[in-house]
């Protein structure tokens, strides 16, 4: 199954994804886990949670992503969806895998939440013989917390996003090939945005070209809900938006949106140069790639997210702007979440070391800038990686700018 994107299109001549599988994988992997822990249901409101147990494929309301739609799972009973009222149809008449779905208002007015925790989840508790005992939530309004308080007095709220985490972390063949189609989405997004990038175009110009491209291939969204355009001096320090400012000769420009598609995320970023560079602008470009390719070099099971981490700084640091790395983490994990953990190069308090392992992927994003350089001396280039039995396999295959490699 896996290896390229074969495309999106359901075929009757070709094995593709086969998502009744998929759907029943995510289930399966979700129970086992909760039969394996002390949480004996999970209650959870966060996109890609609710996306990884029931497929919802829901209208979003922008800042009201955790109090739109919910789903319900117990170790034995498969997933409940509570779902706002205008998917309730949609969800009842076309989701036959669900075993039930219930409307229920935005989990916002105190009083609307104490109603749903009246009139439908504590009958569906006591029905699924979960009414007491150890629950998994992940973000929920805190008058959620004190309604079930309230009218579950022998429920006890758990963290159930760890375990979730736990549970999306080794991709499986058909998640794997959805990705792949996800990284040729978001390949043909970055395309885009690196055709539309001249002298006298504006970011927001790129950033809205790219965007129709990913609607267009049929992606589902962004990788950032802000597409990121910056063009040079805006990519020192970054400023991780698009803006009005007109792209210069002589301005190297970088490009991060990539895209999702059933679900699942792409993070692809690139560098391009507009112009002919300068000397500076090359040799920080080449610092990111070189400390790029060292760390994907080292992607391979039995060495550790530590070990990737080092490599790429070791290599920044070789050519000279050790100091000059982003104060941010340099890759992250990806699948249903856009940005997941584990992570690579964390350095604030509670950073973990973990061992890689075939199954997971990853977005590796080294960025280098630095002040005073004209057209900006700020860098990051960002592939998607799967780590394998073997070798690393990048996913994304979008060209890197030569022009800029010393």
């Amino acid at each position: 199954m896996s290896g390229y994107a074969r495309g999106p299109f359901g075929v009757d001549w070709e094995d593709r994804i086969d998502f009744p599988r998929l759907r029943s994988d995510r289930i399966a992997a979700a129970q086992q886990a909760l039969r394996t822990s002390d949480i004996d249901s999970l209650l959870l409101w966060k996109d890609e949670n609710v996306r990884y147990l029931t497929s919802l494929r829901a209208q979003l309301i922008a800042g009201k992503m955790s109090s739109l739609n919910g789903v319900l799972l117990t170790r034995d009973a498969g997933p409940v969806l509570l779902c706002s009222g205008g998917e309730i149809d949609k969800a009842s008449m076309g989701m036959s895998w669900l075993t039930a779905a219930h409307p229920i208002p935005i989990m916002e007015q105190r009083e609307l939440v104490d109603g749903f925790v009246k009139a439908t989840l504590a009958p569906l508790l006591n029905e699924l013989g979960v009414a007491a005992g150890r629950m998994g939530v992940d973000q929920v309004n805190y008058s959620l917390v004190e309604s079930m308080q309230t009218h579950l007095p022998d429920l006890q709220p758990t963290d159930g996003d760890h375990l979730m985490q736990q549970v999306r972390l080794i991709k499986s063949d058909d998640e794997i090939a959805i990705i792949e189609e996800a990284c040729a989405i978001g390949d043909a997004v970055t395309q885009r945005a690196i055709d539309s990038s001249r002298s006298g175009r504006r970011e927001n110009e790129v950033a809205g070209d790219a965007m129709q491209t990913l609607f267009y291939m049929g992606g589902e969204m962004a990788h950032v809900i802000t597409p990121f355009v910056a063009s040079g001096e805006h990519m020192s320090p970054p400023h991780r938006i698009c803006t009005d400012k007109i792209i210069r000769n002589g301005d190297l420009c970088f490009i991060d949106i990539g895209a999702m598609w059933n679900g699942y995320f792409a993070d692809i970023g690139r560098t391009m140069m507009v112009g002919k560079p300068s000397a500076m602008q090359k040799r920080v470009y080449t610092a990111v790639y070189r400390g790029l390719m060292a760390g994907v070099d080292v992607m391979r099971p039995g060495r550790t997210n530590q070990d990737v981490a080092d490599a790429i700084i070791a290599e920044v640091r070789e050519h000279g702007f050790g100091d000059n790395l982003f104060s941010l983490f340099i890759g992250h994990g990806i699948g249903m979440g856009a940005n997941e953990p584990p992570y690579i190069g964390e350095t604030l308090p509670g950073s973990t070391v973990f061992d890689l392992k075939p199954g997971m992927v990853f977005a590796v994003e080294p960025l280098v800038w630095v002040p005073d350089v004209q057209g900006g001396g700020g860098v990051r280039i960002e592939d998607m990686v799967l780590v394998t039995e073997d070798e690393p396999r990048i996913l994304s295959r979008v060209e890197y700018d030569d022009r800029l490699l010393e």
